[in-house]
């Protein structure tokens, strides 16, 4: 079966990085579009990066610049470097994987942004 797993969250400070990983089984990686969302309590998950099968990336408009999706196809993993940390980057952060016949996620994992 389809198996996301994210690791790498964590507690860090206020312009600290984090790295996280979604390491994907049971799909054929490489063509399918990969996506991280976050959610907060209370609130809709919201889009944050999302990378192609051809390696095209999007980007939500508050994380231009801080936060860069890319994937490794002979891993199966997407990865989200996540740089100049701020408080409201604090969130459950879910990867995605998605062609036009089917969305998989992952159980998610925790970013706190805090001093």
């Amino acid at each position: 079966q389809v198996q996301l797993v994210e690791s790498g969250g964590g507690l860090v400070q206020p312009g600290g990085s984090l790295r996280l990983s979604c390491a994907a089984s049971g799909i054929t990686f490489r063509m399918y579009t990969m996506v991280w969302y976050r959610q907060t309590r209370g609130n809709q998950r919201e889009l944050v990066a999302s990378i192609t099968s051809s390696g095209t990336t999007n980007y939500a408009d508050s994380v231009k610049g801080r936060l860069t999706i890319s994937r490794d196809n002979a891993k199966s993993t997407v990865y989200l470097q996540m740089d100049s940390l701020k408080p409201e980057d604090t969130a459950v952060y879910y990867c995605n994987a998605r062609n036009p016949y089917r969305s998989n996620w992952g159980q998610g994992t925790q970013v706190t942004v805090s001093s």
